[in-house]
């Protein structure tokens, strides 16, 4: 069974639906079952046109549904408008549906859910896998996703911006058990950036290549996490690293820049230094700058603090820290509302010097971290400092 053919086949016959007057959670529940008819049927009796197939089928199932509802005098008529079987019209609906997934009434974490599912092709058990959720849960959360969007025509103009925005919080998941969630988000990204013409859909995908070129090197054989400083540049996939620059630069030279290409920007300058010591800081904090002018995002800051670090001096980084610091309590009422903001304190404490300072705050940033990896990666810090000291 070749499943990545039926993966590629969802969009479009689910689109083909909706355009037949399906509403989407209707059509949704009609294709997958036609999916598991064809995971049945399809190998010991292939059919010549499997997207014609899948359609008939599909359209049958919703039929069946809606002559179970004979009180909705609609879905009866629709009965009576059957179209005769036949080849498929060689459409594209993957766009309609990824803006459809991304309707802005949606959380990001239903909306992601929901691109997975009628995008990706992904069951809810996979989905459930990767988030590391119950199956329920994960059920769940689709369902109701699919009720929001309920009613809404698949020829609804779309926002790109949310699109990709979905995209990227996909790619961020990273990968768990039989779903590689970051591969899963680079092959939508691809598809989306050939569908549409958009710079920053270009940019996001230069990101993500970027990023994931260096997965390999990222943690160690123990599973411990390998700080970007300490990678072996040896491990990192050049293949992946020159196709998002070649499309990084495709876009850029469009001279329509967005926060995504800027991020890339960055991606790359790191990507192209054949060591850490060669890594061109300078241009670093140069982008970062447009990266605030474009998001005037609290996380850009703080990375820009360290960039302002390794260009400037520790000192220089610690007071674009303290200036961001300053900004993030009064506009917080006090406390500080990154959980990064403490390890980026240590880090420049300790190039100051200060190893007191920057164990301590290793510690607090341990108690912060968002997942066990870099809670381990940062108590390893404290203690090494700590031994340090005490030599």
């Amino acid at each position: 069974m070749d499943e990545a053919l039926l993966r590629s086949l969802t969009p479009s016959v689910l689109a083909i639906l909706g355009r037949r007057g399906a509403d989407f959670a209707a059509a949704e529940d009609a294709v997958q079952e036609a999916l598991l008819e064809a995971l049945r049927v399809w190998p010991d009796h292939r059919p010549r046109d499997p997207k014609g197939w899948l359609v008939t089928v599909a359209w049958r199932k919703f039929l069946d549904a809606a002559r179970a509802e004979t009180a909705r005098r609609r879905r009866e008529e629709r009965v009576e408008e059957e179209p005769a079987p036949g080849p498929a019209p060689a459409v594209d609906d993957t766009l309609q549906l990824y803006f459809l997934c991304a309707h802005p009434s949606l959380t990001p974490s239903s909306a992601v859910a929901l691109t997975l599912r009628a995008v990706g092709g992904l069951t809810t058990r996979q989905i459930a896998r990767a988030y590391l959720v119950p199956e329920a849960t994960m059920a769940q959360r689709i369902s109701r996703a699919k009720r929001t969007v309920a009613g809404v025509r698949l020829d609804r103009p779309g926002d790109v911006a949310t699109v990709l925005r979905v995209l990227y919080l996909v790619f961020n998941e990273g990968y768990s058990g039989d779903v590689d969630l970051a591969a899963e988000a680079i092959r939508l990204t691809r598809q989306l950036a050939a569908a549409v013409d958009h710079p920053e859909a270009a940019g996001l995908l230069a990101l993500m290549l970027l990023h994931h070129a260096r997965r390999a090197a990222r943690t160690a054989p123990d599973g411990s996490l390998v700080p970007l400083a300490e990678q072996d540049r040896g491990r990192w996939d050049t293949g992946l690293i020159a196709e998002g620059i070649g499309i990084l630069q495709a876009a850029l030279a469009r001279d329509r820049l967005g926060e995504f290409q800027a991020q890339a920007a960055i991606a790359a300058l790191h990507a192209d230094a054949p060591t850490v010591e060669e890594t061109d800081w300078v241009q670093i904090v140069e982008w970062y700058d447009e990266l605030v002018r474009l998001t005037d995002s609290p996380v850009v800051r703080l990375n820009r603090a360290v960039a302002v670090g390794e260009a400037d001096g520790p000192r220089a980084g610690l007071a674009a820290l303290a200036a961001l610091e300053d900004s993030s309590r009064s506009a917080s009422g006090g406390g500080h509302p990154m959980p990064r903001h403490a390890a980026v304190a240590a880090y420049l404490h300790e190039r100051d010097g200060d190893l007191a300072t920057a164990a301590r705050l290793y510690a607090e940033a341990a108690g912060k971290a968002p997942n066990l990896a870099e809670r381990d990666h940062l108590t390893r810090q404290a203690a090494r400092l700590n031994a340090r000291r005490h030599r």
